[in-house]
């Protein structure tokens, strides 16, 4: 799959809903595993801090259908006039991502129509703690 496609793909599930003081829906992720299969989700923001990114949505979905290694994944959000703006993973996401599989570290990460970067240049301490 084209990054063009995954980042349509990533853009036609934002669809913002506001829930009381919280919001759904306002960043969309898109990611295609090893075995070709794509899977999508939402963020949830909440007052709290208990909402989660879109990432996040996606991974699960992924791992609910017991798949772990991902492909190649995007997160976009979309301006006031509907125009789509790629965004790169969080700290938080992206150890997520290695997390779930170690694999995921040479994952391509998409970060903007004509950029790619691996989890792996995104992430490159992992697990080393002998300078600590």
């Amino acid at each position: 799959m084209t990054n063009e496609k995954l980042i349509k793909l990533a853009a036609s599930v934002v669809k913002s809903k506001k829930m009381g003081d919280n919001t759904s829906g306002d960043v969309g992720c898109a990611l295609i595993t090893e075995k070709g299969k794509t899977y999508t989700g939402v963020c949830i923001d909440t007052m709290s801090g208990m909402g989660f990114c879109a990432e996040h949505a996606a991974i699960a979905a992924m791992v609910t259908a017991r798949e772990y290694k991902i492909k190649k994944i995007v997160a976009v959000w979309k301006d006031k006039k509907r125009k789509v703006h790629v965004l790169h993973p969080c700290g938080r996401c992206r150890e997520f991502m290695r997390q779930i599989n170690k694999q995921n570290m040479d994952a391509e990460i998409i970060l903007g129509k004509d950029r790619t970067a691996k989890l792996k240049e995104l992430l490159p301490y992992k697990d080393d703690y002998s300078q600590v």
